[in-house]
């Protein structure tokens, strides 16, 4: 099996997290394991499309499922994957951040006229 460069293996992490309702499960499953009846509540799909989107992360190594009779468990891989999006929520902080600085220089400078 060749190598794949790291540069693409990180672009199909983020390919992989390109999809509201797979972070959507991911920021759920950071307090734990949940059955999936709980994400369908929680999230509001049909249980197919929660079914795809689980289906996908499962397939990327972000998330694994187990068994507990016949209810389905689902966590995340690593904690790795929380601290990732506790990163992502605070870069989105800082460009939120920069452009509110912007639109109040832009009000104040339209004002000014």
């Amino acid at each position: 099996m060749a190598a794949v460069p790291l540069s693409e293996a990180k672009a199909e992490l983020f390919k992989t997290l390109g999809h509201p309702t797979r972070i959507r499960v991911l920021e759920l499953l950071q307090d734990g394991a949940r059955p999936v009846h709980e994400l369908l509540a929680e999230i509001g799909i049909e249980a197919s499309n929660l079914s795809q989107q689980l289906g996908v992360l499962r397939r990327a190594g972000l998330v694994r499922s187990s068994r507990d009779g016949a209810t389905v468990l689902y966590t995340l891989a690593t904690p790795d994957v929380a601290d990732l999006l506790l990163h992502a929520r605070g870069i989105l902080a800082s460009l939120w951040a920069e452009q509110e600085g912007l639109l109040v220089s832009l009000r104040a400078a339209s004002e000014s006229r």
